[in-house]
């Protein structure tokens, strides 16, 4: 069995003159959930929309569940389930019917599919609801339903684009808890997530920016790499401390997390040293403290220094 469910090698594709994926690497092992991390328009989608076969790359290679996906497209989407960012099932047939309609396009057999339904509606908490029309489900149950209709045919491989996008935080949680029961089924997953705590959810991570794959790794080979000091700092007024720290030296970065800041420093730059550049400006500090980078610290310092690559 090959170890990797997920090989891409050179991958690219521009629209016009927008370069969307920038001749990316990745891989994904057999029975792992990876997680393609970044913000709107990193080129995430376009990436999962090559990776199943619905567009063609410009340039590269890929192989998706031991198939060649550029030159053979069509030999892999039955080994494949794919979850779209939008709802893509008929909202005027009820979840038994969407069902049934899939597991007919996949040519499964009756009694096969009949047997998967019912066990994938009561992982999901769906089998009260089999008559509801999907038009009126909520979003949660939506993309709880795709996912059902994505495994009717058993996938080797699942790829995922924002599929928790919008929805309440309960739904979330319940989503990944069928997640992570899918790999000792035998399903590999890549989730393209713009959230960083998902993203620990993760086995390893694969951040993404302007088309271009930053780093892979497991989430704490992620936080350890990282060569700064971060320092949380809950002080007011806010604004005015971010612009005193951005003027600070030692400091490389300063981002705003809700009610608090996290300072990117060298690792010499003291807390006392922030603290005291903060007084004389008449900022007032509730609490400063260096803290464990974040995800999110990690990819701002992976993607500030991309972007300082390039220009």
């Amino acid at each position: 069995m090959n170890p990797e469910a997920v090989t891409v090698r050179g991958l690219a594709r521009r629209f016009g003159d927008i370069i969307a994926v920038d001749a990316i690497d990745l891989s994904v092992r057999s029975g792992e959930i990876v997680g393609l991390v970044g913000p709107d328009g990193a080129g995430k989608t376009t990436t999962m929309r090559m990776l199943c076969g619905i567009l063609a790359p410009d340039s590269g290679e890929a192989t998706v569940a031991g198939g060649d996906v550029v030159r053979r497209p069509e030999s892999v989407k039955p080994h494949i389930g794919y979850l779209p960012q939008r709802f893509a099932l008929h909202r005027d047939l009820t979840i038994a019917e969407n069902i049934q309609y899939i597991a007919e396009l996949y040519t499964v057999p009756r009694d096969i599919w009949t047997r998967r339904r019912d066990e994938l509606l009561e992982i999901t908490y769906l089998s009260p609801f089999s008559d509801r029309l999907a038009g009126r489900l909520s979003g949660g149950m939506r993309q709880k339903l795709a996912l059902v209709c994505a495994l009717l045919h058993r996938p080797r491989v699942l790829l995922l684009d924002e599929p928790t996008t919008g929805v309440d935080p309960v739904s979330r949680r319940d989503f990944w808890q069928i997640l992570y029961d899918l790999p000792r089924r035998g399903v590999t997953i890549l989730i393209s997530t713009p959230y960083m705590d998902e993203a620990s959810r993760c086995n390893r991570v694969a951040f993404m920016d302007g088309g271009r794959i930053l780093a892979q790794d497991t989430p704490d080979a992620l936080r350890a790499a990282i060569r700064q000091a971060i320092v949380e700092v809950r002080c007011r007024p806010q604004r005015t401390a971010r612009e005193v720290l951005k003027r600070t030296e030692g400091v490389t970065g300063v981002e705003v997390f809700g009610d608090r800041l996290h300072v990117s420093a060298r690792p010499q730059t003291s807390p006392d040293f922030l603290r005291e550049a903060l007084l004389k400006a008449d900022v007032e500090c509730t609490d400063l403290r260096e803290v464990s980078p974040s995800l999110e610290d990690v990819f701002v310092a992976l993607a500030g220094r991309d972007r300082s690559r390039g220009e």
